[in-house]
């Protein structure tokens, strides 16, 4: 999550490989944010909260290897140790979209401003 933060603040070089891979996969990964949260731009959402996003959709969709709400509840875990008071809830509402309306957008709690 750390380094999907640095480098969506400025650090091109991704410190491990499944930063990478979160990387390469941006552009799928975003959209999936976008269907989930339609009503919050991407430059609208904490960059904390979406590091965290990226992170946890890119384990969910793309991985697999730990059950969907394993990885929600470690995503939420880390927003309320690294995010602000509306974090958790935040990444909660988006991930649990993913899992529960796979096809259907669904507006979660409000995002977190910088």
């Amino acid at each position: 999550m750390q380094a999907i933060f640095a480098y969506d603040v400025g650090n091109p070089d991704p410190s491990t490989p499944d930063s990478l891979e979160v990387i390469n996969h941006l552009t799928d990964i975003n959209a999936v944010i976008s269907q989930i949260a339609p009503k919050w731009p991407l430059e609208k959402i904490n960059k904390v909260d979406l590091a965290i996003l990226r992170c946890a959709i890119w384990e969910i969709k793309f991985v697999n290897k730990a059950p969907p709400k394993v990885v929600i509840d470690e995503a939420v875990e880390m927003a309320k140790e690294f995010g602000t008071d509306t974090s958790s809830a935040f990444i909660n509402g988006c991930l649990g979209g993913i899992i529960n309306q796979p096809h259907e957008s669904t507006t979660p709690p409000t995002p977190n401003q910088d």
